[in-house]
């Protein structure tokens, strides 16, 4: 979602995951654009909203505290536009012949902002710790690849011990990751924040860690005022290649996109993650040439919680239906003004292995075959359904318009089913208490289609919030994990998504775009394959 931008679970209708790696050193001040001068110590101001969790990157699946921790840890591998793995925090990242075991050998000199050496030992004592279920860390699972992880955090029954033997320490700069299997792609799913390292008082005080975090990254944590804001200053000794154009960040939390809208148009706040529906036929109106519109890799599904007695035991021809009962198309081109793009299958854009059509007929309207479809599947118990979004943005519209579609192709009755916010939206999902189905966002991590498979709908993963599991489907993505080649792999995991059609974990919907814009106050506003703010990269003009 990149960092859940996690695997991220996203807060508004579409952001991603593949962050391209700002590159520079901090700007000078000097005259630019008519005499307007930059401040390399000025503050970006950027429309956020409140964390779901403490921040801890292990704890972390959703956009509002991905973006923070994203500025404020640095891991050991990113990638670049191309998809190439680049090395940050790491030196080299390197398989043996089966890809079974990887060795790492960090950059030496790398200092956490408290001044304690960022060391092997930074990682392995994290990764132990997150692992641990005593810790209920909720990207746990994303350590199951390494040997031992079963020992620690045991499916059933006690733990039987608090550390996985797959992580060996060699010395300050070099450790070992042994996996259960050989991964042909493993370096890839580095990127993501459970594996960003920790200072040792992290573990120590985790709870009061979580409200102070301290990491190695560009930015150093400030501030945190709960519901408004959180605030980040550059970091003077950051080792990166990313060093911050600008001072800091102010991440503001607002509750509803129009007011961070409104502001973004006054010039109170400097940019957002997208501009609300109601405003996507007027943005490149209203600020010109600071408008921004570009392509990520995300999509958007409608999810059946499948513990439900609406879904448990359901005949997937039944969902098959519903899909089929969505005017996708339309509702792309009047309730998103033709700033969606109609899913054909359940993996996003613009990642290795994507392939169009895997869902086949049964993402195309049908309202003849979907109603008939649904009657021989049984129908839906008690012919209602609803769909479970955060309120605090730009949701019901399509929400209201998906509903419409299938109630007027189906007669089956759906609704939506608002919840307060982005937090209060996701914490229903974790304790499985979704009425029906629920909106789901899914951002790339790592720019390979295995991300949007196992990692969304494997048996048991922390991306699973539906409870969908299959064996086969499982049985296809081991398969493809044990591959020699990430070709291969890639390969094996477009056949596991081509058999989705036959269960359907989730309906897809749309792939995303980005539609932002940025104030007067700034320059060098860009997104990246994630959908994420270059936050390093923005610079701040001197106040007149």
């Amino acid at each position: 979602m990149r960092g859940a931008k996690s695997a991220k679970w996203v807060a508004i209708a579409g952001i991603t995951a593949l962050a391209a790696t700002a590159c520079g050193g901090s700007s000078d001040s000097g005259s630019d654009d008519g005499n307007r001068k930059i401040d390399p110590k000025g503050i970006v101001s950027y429309a956020n909203g409140e964390p779901q969790n403490a921040l801890q990157p292990s704890n972390t699946m959703e956009a509002y505290g991905s973006v923070v921790i994203d500025s404020l840890f640095t891991g050991l591998v990113h990638y670049n536009k191309s998809g190439d793995l680049t090395y940050e925090n790491a030196e080299s990242v390197k398989p043996d012949a089966d890809n079974k075991v990887w060795t790492v050998k960090l950059k030496p000199g790398w200092k956490f902002h408290n001044g304690e050496a960022v060391t092997a030992k930074s990682y392995v004592n994290a990764w132990n710790w997150a692992a641990d279920p005593k810790n209920g860390q909720q990207n746990s699972s994303w350590y199951r690849d390494i040997v031992g992880y079963d020992k620690v955090h045991p499916a059933k029954g006690d733990a039987k011990s608090d550390s996985m033997s797959g992580l060996k320490v060699v010395d300050d700069n070099t450790f070992t990751i042994t996996l259960t299997d050989g991964i042909p792609y493993y370096a890839y799913k580095l990127v993501y924040s459970p594996f960003f390292p920790l200072p040792s008082g992290a573990l120590k005080d985790p709870k009061g860690y979580g409200e102070k975090p301290v990491g190695n990254g560009p930015y150093k944590f400030k501030s945190w005022d709960h519901k408004k804001s959180i605030q980040v200053t550059a970091f003077a000794g950051y080792k990166g290649a990313n060093k911050p154009k600008n001072g800091g960040i102010n991440f503001k939390a607002y509750t509803q996109p129009t007011g961070a809208y409104n502001d973004l148009r006054s010039d109170n706040v400097d940019t957002m993650p997208l501009v609300p529906d109601s405003e996507l036929a007027n943005y490149k109106d209203d600020f010109g040439d600071r408008a921004i519109t570009q392509d990520f890799s995300a999509i958007n599904t409608v999810n059946p919680a499948f513990y439900t007695k609406t879904f448990k035991d359901m005949d997937v021809k039944v969902i098959q239906g519903l899909s089929m009962a969505i005017d996708r198309d339309t509702i792309a081109k009047t309730t998103f003004y033709g700033t969606r793009e109609s899913a054909t299958g359940w993996v996003a854009k613009g990642v290795k292995g994507y392939q169009k059509d895997a869902c086949g007929e049964y993402c195309k309207f049908n309202p003849t075959k979907a109603k008939k479809l649904i009657k021989d599947g049984g129908g839906v118990p008690g012919n209602k359904i609803s769909i479970q979004y955060n309120a605090d943005q730009p949701h019901e519209a399509w929400v209201t318009a998906v509903c419409n579609s299938i109630t007027k192709a189906t007669g089956v009755k759906c609704v939506g089913d608002p919840k307060t916010d982005f937090q209060a939206d996701t914490e229903v999902r974790d304790k499985k208490q979704v009425k029906s189905m629920y909106r789901s966002g899914w951002v790339l991590d790592y720019p390979f289609n295995g991300n949007f498979l196992a990692d969304l709908y494997g048996t048991g993963v922390d991306g699973n919030k539906g409870g969908f599991s299959d064996k086969k489907f499982d049985e296809l993505t081991k398969q493809a994990d044990h591959a020699k080649t990430i070709d291969e792999s890639a390969a094996l995991y477009q056949k596991a998504e081509k058999e989705l059609v036959n269960t359907f974990p989730g309906i897809p919907l749309w792939y995303n775009k980005i539609n932002s814009a940025y104030s007067k106050n700034v320059k060098d506003v860009k997104f990246d394959q994630a959908g994420d703010p270059v936050l390093t990269d923005i610079q701040v003009y001197e106040k007149k």
